[in-house]
């Protein structure tokens, strides 16, 4: 008697992409203020979590420039995967089950050994953002520590102080945008499907490809809320950041298709 096939893994099937309006993420707001309303407590506390972290790294880094320029910069390089609790809480909402705190952390256990994988390349372009902004100080202005306030104080000093800013400015800009492209849509994917990471990775590259206009928008005010946030010594974060995480569950769910 013949076997039956066995079925698909359905885990390896490469998601289907959409193109939406470039006014979605207004959408993905409200439903995240929605997610916010409805599970304030869990939302709230992860709120708290990032504007503590971004006190005490600020009293214990300020007088340390280069320490200072690795850990506000790596905020924003690993601010997509320490929202994971947040992506969570917004997928069990939306399959009406309600959340603590600490049952949002159950979302990190359905794939871990990918979410890993992904933890571990977020590090990895972390460790070279510090690299590369020591070897651009030691190159560039040499009588000065990887201080970016000492820079910006001698910057009328010496034309290789403004080359030097420039272009440590485009390169930290050109790997922000390397890390939302590859972790807009990656992230939140990884925590809702057993998925390789590499599809996650490829998936979010292609979804920025077809929806460029917006993810360009979306990215704005990714930096403008997570700006104010650093503006206003972190505070504005315990509300911004929630927003900001279960927004960006509902923009996967919006953009990518199985």
């Amino acid at each position: 008697m013949p076997l039956e096939p066995s079925p698909p893994d359905c885990s390896y099937i490469q998601p289907q992409v959409r193109s939406v309006s470039v006014g979605r993420p207004f959408a993905w707001l409200g439903a995240a203020w929605a997610d916010l309303c409805a599970n304030p407590i869990a939302s709230l506390a992860y709120g708290l979590l990032f504007a503590i972290a971004g006190d005490v790294i600020t009293i214990f880094a300020w007088r340390k420039g280069q320490l200072f320029i690795i850990a506000t910069s790596g905020f924003f390089l690993v601010g997509p995967f320490l929202a994971g609790g947040l992506y969570e809480i917004s997928r069990r909402r939306a399959a009406g089950q309600t959340s603590t705190f600490f049952s949002s952390f159950a979302g990190g256990r359905r794939n871990a050994p990918e979410l890993a994988m992904m933890g571990l390349l977020l590090a990895m372009i972390g460790l070279t953002w510090e690299r590369i902004t020591t070897w651009l100080f030691a190159l560039l202005a040499p009588t000065i520590t990887p201080d970016l306030l000492e820079l910006l104080a001698e910057i009328h000093l010496s034309p290789d102080h403004r080359d030097l800013l420039l272009i440590w400015i485009m390169i930290g800009g050109a790997l922000a945008l390397f890390v939302f492209s590859i972790t807009v849509v990656s992230v939140p994917m990884l925590l809702d499907r057993q998925i390789p990471c590499g599809i996650a990775i490829r998936t979010s590259l292609r979804t920025v490809n077809a929806n460029l206009r917006l993810m360009i928008f979306w990215g704005a005010i990714v930096v403008i809320l997570t700006g104010i946030g650093f503006l206003t010594l972190f505070f504005a974060l315990i509300v911004f950041m929630p927003l900001l995480g279960h927004a960006s569950w509902h923009a996967y769910r919006d953009l990518v298709k199985y």
